[in-house]
């Protein structure tokens, strides 16, 4: 079945907006979080206790997964849903932001994108329509298009040949798509200038996909510059369709951009900062590595229900991570993506209700928004 986006409520007081988006692997309500499972997993949890926390979508990585363990050995297998456990909605990304971070290691051209792979040196050429095709073999619910993403500070000039691409892309990968279920969804660039942002708008709109994606923050522009661009192009986006910000994701810019209008999110922090040993708190962040938590008899959160603050205290957490026991990153993966999903479900039910504003200010407090 065609992706399905129902709007069911709009905050009277900002652009943001509560709907549903269906595929043929069920249904998730947005605002929406990704958790990320790059290689078919994400890392920390097992799919039964994505589930119970709430997520119907996760995200996995075409780059990585054609790389190791490779596509056709996933269709194979019977495709990434079964291969990996998880029988909800999965979007899969194009693998093009992974490409064009290995600066060193690849060559773009308007053709394909050359690159030597970070696991063994091997070259690899990736077109639009291998994007696709792998995509497809892996049998994710939402593909993304191949687009030219670029670091900042990038040129006109180069922004400029970005989008052009980008856009040639796109084309290219709408006609090699071939399988029915689900669908692709389309990337505008554009960089930091606000005319070629307004420009990649016009022409990836322009080409109909039940989806659309702002891509190129986060890159190194700083939370100023990467802010203007949310809120210029976010409200363009067809207000039919549901609306994706890539790789963007504290909670504060999930509050900011959404009251612009964007749907879905995706984000490695709740994970890398779990492993790495930042919670996320409805006081704001704790550094469980932080001599004083040594003998903390407290939970996390004392706000939270999570399994890890019901039964742990930051005094052991704190001894888990400074000896690098798995089980640190386990319990804390659980309780960030659980400290996610009731953000998400908050936010949602705010603008049912018709108070986003009122809930932002409140579960922000001072913190930047």
């Amino acid at each position: 079945m065609p992706i399905a986006f129902c709007i069911e409520a709009r905050d009277p007081g900002s652009h943001a907006r509560a709907g549903t988006v269906t595929t043929e692997h069920g249904s998730f309500p947005t605002p929406a979080f990704m958790p990320v499972g790059t290689a078919a997993t994400v890392k920390g949890v097992w799919p039964g206790q994505l589930v119970e926390m709430g997520y119907a979508l996760v995200l996995s990585n075409t780059y990585h997964l054609y790389l190791r363990p490779g596509h056709e050995r996933v269709r194979r297998l019977g495709g990434l849903h079964r291969f990996m456990g998880w029988d909800r909605s999965l979007l899969t990304d194009s693998g093009g932001y992974q490409v064009f971070s290995l600066s060193a290691l690849r060559k773009v051209t308007d053709e394909a994108v050359s690159f030597r792979s970070h696991i063994d040196g091997s070259l690899h050429v990736l077109s639009p329509e291998l994007a696709v095709f792998i995509q497809e073999a892996l049998g994710s619910d939402i593909r993304m298009v191949l687009d030219e993403c670029v670091e900042y500070p990038a040129g006109r000039p180069e922004v400029e040949d970005a989008v052009r691409r980008t856009t040639a892309w796109a084309r290219r990968s709408l006609a090699a798509a071939r399988r029915e279920e689900g669908g692709m969804f389309g990337i505008v660039q554009g960089g930091m200038f606000p005319d070629l942002r307004k420009r990649s708008v016009e022409e990836v709109c322009a080409l109909d996909f039940p989806g659309y994606a702002v891509g190129g923050v986060s890159v190194g522009e700083g939370k100023e510059l990467q802010r203007e661009v949310v809120a210029l192009a976010a409200p363009l986006l067809p207000a039919d369709r549901p609306r994706y910000l890539m790789g963007v994701g504290t909670p504060e810019d999930i509050f900011f951009a959404v009251s612009r209008g964007v749907d879905m999110f995706d984000c490695v922090l709740p994970t890398r900062n779990a492993r790495n040993g930042t919670l996320f708190t409805s006081s704001g962040p704790v550094v469980i590595k932080q001599a004083r938590y040594a003998e903390d008899p407290l939970p996390p959160d004392e706000e939270c229900g999570c399994p890890t603050c019901r039964s742990f205290s930051r005094a052991y957490l704190r001894h888990l991570y400074m000896q690098k026991e798995i089980l640190s990153s386990m319990l804390m993966t659980v309780h960030n993506l659980h400290h996610y999903a009731r953000l998400m479900e908050g936010i949602r039910e705010a603008i049912l209700v018709g108070n986003f504003k009122e809930f932002m200010k409140e579960s922000l407090g001072s913190r930047d928004t």
